[in-house]
This record gives structure tokens, sequence and C-alpha cells, in this order.
């Protein structure tokens, strides 16, 4: 058994991050439509921003950014 993790850069900051791939947050890209990651700083600015203009934050996964195990990839 092993463990696997993303790593590319944020969509938001543009900083390199590792992350769980199958439940990191990610928005679609307005170029491309294909759906980026974004790294906890970032995604906690915007539930900041969010819950300042009373909507609702996004739900993060508690391991949105630590390890998947393998046999959970599609």
């Amino acid at each position: 058994m092993g463990y696997a993790m993303g790593f590319s850069a944020c969509f938001g900051c543009g900083r390199m991050f590792y992350y769980n791939p199958m439940r990191v947050p990610s928005f679609p890209d307005p170029k491309t439509g294909q759906r980026e990651p974004i790294c906890k700083e970032c995604i906690a600015e915007v539930n900041q921003k969010r819950i300042a203009t009373g909507r609702e934050p996004f739900k993060i996964n508690p391991d949105a950014y630590d390890p998947i195990e393998e046999s959970e990839l599609p």
C-alpha cells in the first residue's frame, strides 16, 4: 500500500503546495474550465470574505491537505 499527494501551484496565489487530489478545494479556471486547486491560506481568506458578506463559507474536508491512500485514487 502506498500514498499519493498532489503538488502544484495554488490557483489563488501561485505558491506550490501539497494536497489530497480528491478532496482539495478547487475552482474552475475561467480560461480552460479545468478545476484548479486552492491552498489552505487562500481558501481561509476566501472564507473570511464570504463570512464578512453574510455568505456561507466553503466546506473544507479535514484531510484536504493530507496524503491519500493510493487505493482511493480513481
